[in-house]
């Protein structure tokens, strides 16, 4: 198993900045998820990794091999980094069947015949796609050339897995049951895992560990549990959960949080701009509240119903028992104290 070192990363387009200086280090054996917004940096960061981009600075290290330096230029080259990637285009040959997908890599690479047909084997029936094996690309579904396509990755046996948003293209039933089985591939494989994507249900159903980056910077790097429990910026608040944290912007007067004249919370340091951060399911709905509330939707979950809607301009969404219909003109009920309080840079400032 390899870790993966990020030290001061950079890259630049010209006069753009994509990537700012990130220092990161992968655990051997890790699930890690770059997750955020398009335009956030992930992607080039996964190119990086892959050897498809160089970086304009810092250094990339495979455990202690340095891959990728961009002070000096040394790059190994992707095909020997020892590692495997799945593309979110599947990247099949469309002339080859199954089998031979599969094969070829291990062929090229110099396997036997004996070690290609055992290996050939458990990787399709760790895919569950035995009966696929003679067919081709373009008489199977999308859901199974993408198992095909992880399956020709891990042939190898390669120390790191790479993945660009793998389920992008399948349907949202096909999503959670090849998430599943990217899962069991990780865990069948031991090798160190880094995962693009932008949904965030599917970070946290898959990471020991997400990167949650905005802007080419990373906001914040741990496990998932660390992130939606302890938050540390505005922005991660407001991305991880589902519904997401409801943060509402007020500012600092005569030892208050106060938004548009309503007191949200105690609070010091007069005119700072704050936002004060509350749990969805600790927020009611009532009349008796104190910040106007219009219903947009309201959807099931769990038992449960998801409301959304607007206060002020924003977006919020909480969890109650009860339905409410779209439409609704109603009133937020807040807890006493925030669960959390972000200054105007979106720091964590408190609990």
């Amino acid at each position: 198993m390899t870790t993966i070192t990020l030290n001061q990363l950079g890259k630049t387009f010209g006069d753009q900045v994509a990537l700012h200086n990130i220092d990161l280090e992968f655990p051997s054996g890790s699930f890690v998820v770059l997750l955020g917004p398009s335009g956030c940096g992930k992607t080039t960061t996964l190119r990086m990794l892959a050897g498809l981009e160089e970086p304009s600075r810092g250094t990339i290290r495979f455990g202690d091999r340095i891959v990728a330096n961009g002070d000096t230029g040394a790059s190994v080259p992707a095909e020997k980094r020892g590692l495997g990637m799945v593309f979110q285009s599947y990247a099949l040959w469309p002339h080859m069947s199954v089998r031979t997908n599969i094969e070829w890599p291990l062929r090229v690479a110099g396997w036997s015949a004996a070690e290609r047909t055992s290996r050939l084997d458990e990787v399709l029936r760790m895919l569950d796609i035995v009966a696929l094996a003679d067919r081709y690309p373009a008489e199977i579904s999308g859901g199974q050339q993408q198992r095909v396509a992880i399956a020709r990755t891990i042939a190898s046996r390669p120390q790191v897995l790479l993945f660009d948003e793998p389920l992008s293209n399948l349907d949202a039933r096909l999503r959670v049951e090849t998430r599943a089985e990217l899962a069991q591939v990780h865990r069948a494989t031991g090798g160190t895992s880094v995962y693009v994507t932008h949904d965030q249900v599917e970070a946290l159903a898959l990471a020991t560990h997400i990167a949650v980056m905005r802007d080419g910077r990373v906001e914040q790097f741990g496990p998932p549990e660390e992130l939606l429990d302890h938050p540390a910026t505005a922005f991660v608040a407001s991305f991880l959960g589902t519904p997401p944290n409801v943060l509402l912007a007020g500012e600092v007067q005569d030892g208050a949080l106060v938004r548009n004249g309503v007191r949200l919370s105690e609070a010091s340091d007069s005119g700072r701009m704050l936002h004060a951060m509350y749990r969805p399911q600790d927020v009611g709905l009532s009349s008796d509240g104190i910040l106007d509330f219009d219903v947009v939707e309201c959807t099931p979950l769990a038992g449960r119903y998801v409301v959304s809607g607007f206060t002020g301009g924003d977006r919020v969404s909480v969890v109650t028992d009860s339905f409410v219909a779209a439409g609704t003109a109603t009133r937020l009920v807040l807890p006493h104290t925030p669960e959390a309080v972000f200054g105007a840079d979106g720091a964590r400032t408190h609990r």
